[in-house]
């Protein structure tokens, strides 16, 4: 199924479920035709995780399981809670989920683990102890630093005043790559002249990260540039820069999709930003869920096994699977991509 195709059976289904019957029916938690794998993001019909989703139905094709999605949509972690519960009364093989809020899942996620169901996290970690497995896009650390290094290269004399345009204010990956972004500012001299003036918080809402980066602009007006490590926010924070006249005087990067920026990298609004492979984020999530819904995997630290297409894994401390490193997209080799 192409990316459009994608887009469009979700939107169709306005909050409801994405399904894509991969396999045989039914659901437990054996072999082929019996893998029964859902989905959970942080919100449905966002491109970032319909990608993710091409990715998983990809994986239940090679595996022979069924897939399906299912969520809010608008990004909360108490509206995750009734899916979780529904999913756990439909006794799924699998719930792999990005976690809007860890704490607010935790209790339901445990639930349906103590119903034999496999939880794994992707994207966005539930708590360690409500999950068997988190497939982490890339190195924690490595995000954080590579943001501040883009911002850097793209202001001039990497010096000035920057800003934060997050998701939501509970979202685990967010608040760990900006702590990091934190740590590199503190840490490292070539930064002493960058300063973080205030993160705000579009909670992966189109219109709010546009409203919040306003306000950004209109608190801060020497604002050198804005790093949105959303791609919802990236793409808003984008559309305010050229809608207000700053496209280009204020610097922004982040992390997008290729489709969402193409237009803004190729005008000057945002030079270069990173993400991963979404897709293949999304095959990996399902493929482990598979393998430990079939008992092929325990989850155990330093445990190695096979990724259909993408390879060798080791699973390493705290159950954390990285998926690799971030990859940055510019107007050299942006035509390359469509996702």
């Amino acid at each position: 199924m192409t990316w459009n195709e994608l887009r469009g059976v979700a939107l169709a289904a306005a909050g409801g479920v994405l399904i894509a019957a991969c396999g045989g029916s039914g659901g437990g938690s054996s072999g082929g035709s019996n893998l029964n794998i859902a989905f959970l993001p942080k919100q449905v019909n966002n491109p970032y995780f319909d990608t993710a989703a091409s990715g998983g139905q990809e994986a239940a094709r090679a595996l022979g399981g069924q897939f399906k999605q299912v969520g809010p949509s608008e990004a909360s972690g108490s509206a995750q809670v009734p899916y979780i519960q529904t999913l756990t009364q439909q006794h799924v093989s699998a719930i792999v989920v990005s976690a809007d809020d860890p704490d607010a899942i935790a209790p339901a996620l445990k639930q349906a683990m103590q119903k034999g169901i496999k939880v794994v996290g992707y994207d966005s970690s539930p708590a360690p102890d409500a999950r068997n497995l988190f497939i982490n896009q890339a190195d924690l650390q490595g995000i954080g630093q590579n943001q501040i290094k883009l911002i850097c290269d793209e202001i001039p004399g990497c010096s000035g005043q920057i800003g934060i345009v997050s998701a939501t204010s509970t979202a685990t990956n967010q608040n760990a790559w900006i702590n990091f972004m934190q740590q590199t500012l503190q840490s490292n001299p070539q930064y002493a002249n960058l300063k973080l003036v205030k993160t705000v918080y579009g909670n992966d809402d189109p219109q709010t990260s546009v409203t919040v980066t306003q306000g950004l602009l209109q608190a801060y007006p020497d604002l050198k540039g804005i790093i949105a490590p959303t791609t919802v926010g990236i793409a808003a924070a984008a559309q305010v820069l050229e809608q207000t006249g700053k496209a280009g005087k204020v610097a922004l990067t982040g992390l997008g999709t290729p489709n969402n920026m193409k237009k803004y990298v190729k005008d000057g609004t945002a030079k270069e930003f990173a993400l991963w492979n979404v897709k293949d984020l999304g095959y990996l999530s399902y493929y482990i869920a598979g393998l430990l819904a079939q008992g092929k995997i325990k989850g155990n630290t330093g445990e190695k096994f096979t990724a259909g297409r993408l390879g060798s894994y080791t699973i390493g401390t705290d159950g954390v699977v990285v998926l690799g490193p971030p990859f940055t997209f510019n107007a050299s080799n942006i035509d390359q991509f469509n996702f």
